[in-house]
């Protein structure tokens, strides 16, 4: 197996996560910057892996299997730390729903792939919402100080709230595609 640069990308987003989880406890006035900071970089890397891999065609099975676990594995800290720091009923019950459902989604392709109909699971456009206002959240909550007069803190939990109801209706459109091959009947 060789390691393409994609590849060689996602293995840095993974090796960001212990220094993400350093920064954010770091007793500085700064750390909050520093996070920010490297989760942004974690996600420019997670566009560059992904347009690096299609453009030249360096697409790999290892890299098609780390890319989302590296995803799946920095959020889930971020949201962690993030709970940690504000544990507010609200931003509980969010990340739960975003962990929660990123596990089971996980789980049903990794099922359907075995079934032969991963194509059933495919990503939808609400996912790529979801996500987008996931990372933008998690980004404004890891900084969670006012900036040029904008309560950061709380825009951070509108938007969690936001992606957790759009990640809900996700794995409805998901569960739903994949209802025939789960009960063997037919998706209402």
């Amino acid at each position: 197996m060789s390691i393409t640069f994609p590849t060689i990308l996602t293995l840095l987003r993974i090796v960001m996560i212990p220094v993400l989880i350093v920064a954010f406890y770091l007793p500085y006035p700064w750390a909050n910057d520093l996070s920010v900071g490297i989760f942004i970089a974690a996600g420019l890397t997670d566009w560059a892996d992904g347009w690096v891999a299609r453009r030249y065609g360096l697409t790999s099975p290892f890299g098609a299997f780390l890319d989302p676990v590296a995803d799946k594995l920095i959020v889930a800290i971020a949201l962690i730390l993030i709970v940690q720091r504000h544990p507010e009923i609200l931003i509980a019950i969010s990340s739960a729903v975003i962990l929660g459902r990123e596990i089971t989604i996980s789980a049903l392709r990794e099922w359907m792939a075995e079934l032969g109909k991963r194509a059933l699971v495919k990503v939808s456009h609400v996912g790529k919402s979801k996500t987008i206002l996931q990372m933008v959240a998690i980004g404004f909550l890891l900084y969670g100080e006012p900036l040029f007069g904008l309560p950061v803190l709380m825009i951070g939990k509108i938007l969690l709230v936001i992606a957790a109801v759009l990640t809900i209706w996700s794995m409805v459109i998901y569960l739903r595609s994949a209802w025939p091959a789960i009960f063997g009947g037919k998706a209402s």
